[in-house]
């Protein structure tokens, strides 16, 4: 499959800047004070949701002054497109976590049919408990369960296509230092 590098950059130049990078910064932090609040005692599992909860995970984990075991799954249903499918696992979770606290690390609650499905399956599999951070949750009527929220989410953003810190568009942009949304999109 070729890429059009064109359009790709075109993408950036026209998208909108709905958070520079310092505010998504102060959301990572404000995230971490909340998580360090309540799981410091906890000896949690952390999963980090590949590919999209990379970079959120890596600014969120130095900031957690507590024990944890570190790990990541990789569950999708985009496959590169800028809408869902069905639920692809890439890699589950390789760390036992039966009987213990458990938290998510994902990029952004939108339906929430990928993330509420990892919930489940960690439930299923024996977790004790299950903590769920994304940088962004998305506001709609469209989740995936009517009452489905992260316990903890960075910024809340309008009903449109957004990348950047860890989100992409069409497998790029994941690089980008803010989140943006695609014109038109």
């Amino acid at each position: 499959m070729s890429v059009d590098l064109a359009h790709i950059r075109q993408v950036m130049a026209e998208a909108d800047c709905l958070y520079p990078e310092h505010e998504v910064d102060a959301a990572i932090t404000r995230i971490a004070q909340q998580i360090n609040a309540d799981l410091a005692m906890a000896n949690p599992v952390v999963f980090c949701v590949m590919n999209g909860g990379l970079i959120f995970a890596g600014k969120l984990l130095p900031q957690l002054n507590f024990p944890l075991e570190l790990s990541y799954l990789h569950a999708t249903r985009y496959c590169g497109q800028t809408s869902g499918g069905e639920l692809f696992w890439k890699a589950k979770p390789e760390l036992s976590f039966q009987d213990r606290a458990v938290l998510i690390i994902d990029d952004i609650l939108d339906e929430g049919h990928t993330l509420h499905a990892i919930l489940e399956y960690c439930r299923h599999e024996g977790a004790a408990s299950v903590r769920t951070a994304v940088l962004m949750d998305k506001e709609h009527n469209r989740k995936a369960c009517p009452d489905f929220k992260a316990d903890y989410a960075g910024l809340m953003c309008v009903d449109r296509y957004v990348f950047g810190y860890g989100m992409d568009y069409k497998g790029y942009w994941r690089n980008a230092p803010g989140i943006y949304a695609v014109k038109g999109l």
